[in-house]
């Protein structure tokens, strides 16, 4: 699996993610092709290497192409002259010839984008204008930064905490505190820390392409970095370089034998056995790595239970949303741990019943244990009128004598 963690040092802009993700790799003449199918003004992607405090990356800049018959514009004036609404840009991205999938990222964010400002001024969406972001150089930001992102085919993204500006800025609508209203609602949520820079650091475009990828805290750990991307601003800062970093990583659950996990915990003695049974259900299908409960005795002698479930760090909003919301708890414990676990795989047990996936679990090189699936063997069993145990031990029995259809080494 693949993700991508980004790390801002001097914010983040629209144009500056454009550029980590094309010094990460992503194609710029590929990102231009693609993106010409959009029915705006002809324009450029320019790309070009930038150093700064001794790191070297990529700078972008979206210039509208005078071979057209069109002058030059610089982004100043682009943003005046230029005001589109949330349909017009649907309809922009709707009737390109970009992927589903890149459309449907795009048009989240322009969604997500407008709901923030309708809220700071009062309106609907379907009301909004977009000044700079409706400009051709902030639409080919967002939509090719979207597009670079499929472009990259990840699992997940990670978003570290943002610095933030201040100061007041010059906008469309007049001079606005830093960080913008619109920004400050797209953030909400997101970790920042504030610095003493007089600028708009994280600017709308950056807040909500970073805030509407954003899929979990940190990469799975023991993730490792393949490629490092490097995108600068245009501005100078005071204290800090410009730059925006992201990481391209990989986790591999076969390499490693040792995970790092988190425990959360918490007692129950006001719930009814219900809700704790469909609670357990949905925090298996969360994606919890185990779940279980144990029998307490609470405070003032009373029955009660002890929830313990264990995730994955990156995980740990999720648990604490789904516990806080489905039971009456009012605090959880949380701890991390560390599991040793087996190399596992995976085959296929053909027996007179049908087939029957078997985990097989592997220690130092060598086969220790091997358990047959048992919805697999309660599927079989419905169909053919038979215990359980006769399609068990009968799987058991195939699998002994080398009988098997296909394995899929591991797996998880």
């Amino acid at each position: 699996m693949k993700f991508l963690q980004f790390n801002s040092i001097g914010g983040a802009s629209g144009d500056m993610i454009l550029a980590a993700l094309i010094d990460l790799g992503v194609s710029r003449d590929e990102l231009q092709r693609q993106l010409s199918s959009l029915s705006i003004e002809p324009f450029e992607i320019q790309s070009s290497h930038f150093t700064a405090n001794g790191l070297k990356g990529t700078r972008v800049n979206v210039q509208i192409d005078s071979h057209t018959g069109h002058e030059k514009h610089n982004h100043s004036e682009l943003h005046v002259k230029e005001s589109r609404g949330l349909k017009e840009i649907q309809t922009l991205v709707k009737n390109s010839n970009l992927c589903p999938r890149v459309q449907e990222t795009s048009l989240k964010v322009f969604q997500r984008l407008a709901e923030a400002e309708a809220r700071v001024h009062g309106t609907t969406p379907d009301k909004i204008h977009f000044h700079e972001v409706g400009a051709v150089d902030s639409i080919v930001d967002i939509v090719g930064a979207c597009l670079a992102l499929d472009l990259l085919d990840v699992n997940g993204i990670a978003i570290g905490t943002l610095p933030l500006g201040c100061g007041t800025t010059e906008c469309a609508h007049g001079v606005l505190p830093v960080p913008v209203p619109a920004t400050v609602e797209l953030l909400k949520g997101v970790p920042v820390v504030q610095t003493r820079e007089p600028f708009e650091l994280v600017t709308p475009t950056g807040a909500v392409l970073l805030s509407t990828w954003k899929t979990m805290d940190q990469p799975p750990s023991g993730s490792q970095i393949i490629h490092t991307g490097y995108g600068f601003g245009h501005r100078t800062l005071n204290q800090r370089p410009n730059l925006l970093r992201v990481f391209l990583m990989e986790f591999r659950n076969e390499d490693i034998s040792t995970d790092d996990c988190l425990v959360l915990e918490c007692n129950i003695d006001d719930t009814s056995p219900e809700l704790i049974g469909s609670l357990m259900q949905r925090l298996i299908e969360a994606g919890a790595l185990d779940a279980f409960t144990t029998a307490a005795q609470m405070k003032k002698q009373r029955p009660g239970i002890l929830l313990t479930v264990l995730c994955r760090p990156e995980q740990r909003e999720l648990f604490l949303d789904l516990i806080f919301q489905e039971s009456m708890t009012f605090g959880i414990r949380e701890y991390p741990v560390k599991r040793d676990i087996l190399d596992r795989s995976l085959e296929t047990i053909e027996t007179p019943y049908g087939s029957v996936i078997v985990k097989i679990g592997v220690w130092k090189g060598r086969v220790i244990t091997r358990s047959p699936e048992h919805k697999d063997c309660m599927q079989l069993a419905q169909q053919a009128g038979v215990p359980v145990r006769t399609v068990y031990e009968a799987t058991l029995q195939a699998m002994y004598s080398g009988t098997k259809a296909h394995s899929d080494k591991g797996a998880k």
